[in-house]
């Protein structure tokens, strides 16, 4: 396992060695970050990186198959456009978390701020406790698992994204309906939930929200919607 202690060594030879071939399959331990930002950016190896404490902006963005803990709390913009592999974050994460993630698992154990998984394009995202205002804002495709509550204007002008919420929905966005819960959709989330390690997780307890799918192209009937 290498070892950074952020207090000596700056983030820049962090993610250097992430981006080295000798990070494939290797393990890192990140120390001090005290809020430093761009923390594990780029990773593009199946690297495991296990960060000690609290990260700042844009922690493991564009991660590309390396699993990323943080054992704290990030700030604006975690894992924004990941592309796969997996990102836990033990703490809450603050705004626009995972916003145009293509693929992967993000995992927020605590809650996250506004505009959570905002235009997503293909990751899951589970959030343990509850999102802000916004979340899910035009989401292309993927699902967002929220076990709390979620705030104003949830999946406004969302697409083909699947959100399954099991608190109180203080409003939903333009185009933002709920859907019936079926079957598949049980198994679906229970997978989900099984993946991020919430398995205790009661899947009934969520509703399915979706794409009432009028906005796809302009229409005059719809105009004051959009």
């Amino acid at each position: 396992m290498q070892t950074f202690d952020l207090k000596g060594a700056n983030v820049r030879e962090l993610n250097l060695a992430l981006h080295q071939q000798s990070a494939d399959k290797q393990e890192f331990l990140v120390r001090n970050p005290n809020g430093k930002h761009s923390v594990a950016v780029g990773a593009i190896y199946a690297s495991r990186i296990d960060i000690d404490g609290h990260v700042g902006y844009y922690c493991a963005g564009m991660n590309q198959h390396a699993t990323i803990t943080v054992n704290g709390n990030a700030g604006s913009g975690c894992a924004e456009n990941m592309m796969s592999g997996s990102v836990r974050v033990k703490g809450n994460a603050s705004q626009y978390c995972a916003a145009t993630a293509h693929g992967g698992l993000v995992v927020i154990e605590g809650d996250t701020a506004a505009r959570c998984g905002i235009s997503m394009k293909g990751v899951d995202i589970v959030v343990g406790g509850s999102v802000g205002n916004m979340s899910a804002f035009m989401a292309q495709s993927g699902r967002l698992v929220i076990c709390g509550d979620a705030g104003e204007a949830l999946g406004d002008s969302l697409y083909e994204a699947r959100i399954y919420v099991a608190g109180d929905v203080k409003s939903l966005g333009a185009d933002c309906i709920e859907k019936p819960m079926r079957e598949e959709h049980l198994a679906e989330l229970g997978e989900l939930l099984d993946s991020a390690g919430m398995p205790a997780v009661d899947a009934t307890k969520f509703r399915r929200y979706g794409s009432a799918r009028k906005l796809y192209n302009f229409h005059i009937d719809h105009a004051g919607e959009y």
